[in-house]
């Protein structure tokens, strides 16, 4: 710990005085840490560099701020991404700060938020947004996750440890009157659902549209939104606004997913755009969402991302199961010319590819949306605030 760190700076009581305090830290001994880096999970929270923390936490949750000192590097895995969306080296010894949580990347980091967490612990940072947890296992081509020393849990001048989730949108039972929604769903991460998403947006922006975005699962960290902001989205959320450091182990996203379409909808878009991160199957809930009556009523186009014929055709099918239709495939599979007539001659669906022809892949949504609000204007827009 630095000299201006919690060994040293000391808030309330003395290390020789005896504090009660509960299992969240309340009534804790306070002490300051000046920390070198925030990861941009912490970004709802506006954190400062000067924080005042408690030593231990009995009952850490999801999304409890932590700070910690990094102990080692990574070849492949060493960059945080910062509130303002910047990537910052990590070098061992930076004191950084980030958020308690869980994650199950297939090609990256698997991990837990730890049964209890101390000043002294060793765990690992999970994502480059911060996130931070016990690492049980990664990805053949990754070198081993960041381990890190907890030295103590952000707090307030009671002692309580702060988490994401105090400057949380509130969740939705119910689903109010809403611009259509345009779901991008994949088989997996990396199959090509954000660059179809940001390139449907640019492509509608262009069209004159007011499109507003969201990521509705995955693990935190600001890049999609903010590529979706650049190619146009008049407005972004995501599960980061909801308290949720990631959606691992969430069961229900619905709640999730209505009141961030909600805060979308404040904007009044002629289009929600919604990614839908990771894959269909998998940890982070992505399931439930297809599930939600509310949801699938205000749908009005389902684009499906897959890297081969067999994920594909698989997600063709398991969404088909559930009373789905996907309106069109996309991603790495269509890369090709072969792909697009491959899936349309096969599998009967139609297929378009952001990379080679994104105008076409605006006009299929676009077709697929006709009777909703969605029209194309070029009138002034009103500025969004």
């Amino acid at each position: 710990m630095r000299e201006t760190g919690a060994q040293v700076g000391m808030i309330k009581g003395t290390e020789d005085s005896t504090v009660q305090h509960d299992e969240r830290g309340a009534g804790a001994t306070l002490a300051v840490v000046e920390a070198d880096k925030i990861g941009s999970a912490t970004a709802p929270l506006d954190l400062p560099k000067t924080l005042a923390v408690v030593g231990a936490c009995a009952s850490p949750r999801a999304g409890d701020v932590v700070v910690v000192r990094a102990l080692t590097d990574s070849a492949t895995y060493n960059q945080l991404e910062l509130p303002t969306g910047r990537l910052a080296k990590i070098n061992p010894g930076d004191v950084l700060v980030g958020v308690l949580g869980s994650r199950r990347a297939l090609k990256g980091f698997v991990g837990d938020v730890p049964a209890h967490v101390q000043a002294g612990d060793e765990l690992h940072l999970l994502n480059m947004g911060g996130v931070i947890g016990c690492c049980t296992g990664h990805h053949s081509s990754l070198s081993d996750a960041i381990r890190v020393e907890v030295l103590g849990l952000v707090a307030d001048e009671a002692g309580r440890v702060r988490n994401i989730a105090d400057a949380a949108l509130a969740l939705r039972e119910h689903l109010d009157a809403t611009a259509p929604l345009v779901l991008v769903a994949g088989a997996c991460m990396n199959s090509g659902k954000t660059y179809a998403a940001t390139e449907l947006i640019k492509q509608a922006t262009r069209a004159g549209l007011r499109v507003a975005a969201g990521k509705l699962s995955g693990v935190a960290c600001l890049r999609d939104t903010l590529n979706m902001a650049d190619h146009g989205a008049i407005s972004t959320a995501s599960f980061l606004d909801c308290g949720l450091p990631s959606t691992v182990g969430i069961g229900d996203l619905a709640p999730v997913a209505k009141a961030i379409i909600t805060r979308l909808n404040e904007c009044a878009p002629d289009m929600i755009v919604i990614e839908l991160g990771d894959g269909i199957l998998g940890g982070y809930s992505v399931e439930s969402v297809f599930d939600d009556e509310e949801l699938r009523a205000a749908t009005a186009a389902l684009i499906y991302c897959a890297s081969d014929y067999v994920g594909a055709w698989g997600g063709i099918e398991w969404l088909t199961r559930r009373g789905l239709t996907v309106d069109v495939v996309a991603g790495s599979v269509t890369d090709a010319q072969m792909g697009e007539d491959y899936i349309a001659q096969q599998f009967g669906v139609t297929a378009g590819n952001a990379r080679r022809d994104g105008a076409r892949l605006f006009e299929i949504v676009k077709n697929k949306v006709q009777g909703s609000k969605l029209q194309v204007q070029s009138s002034e827009r009103p500025v969004c605030v």
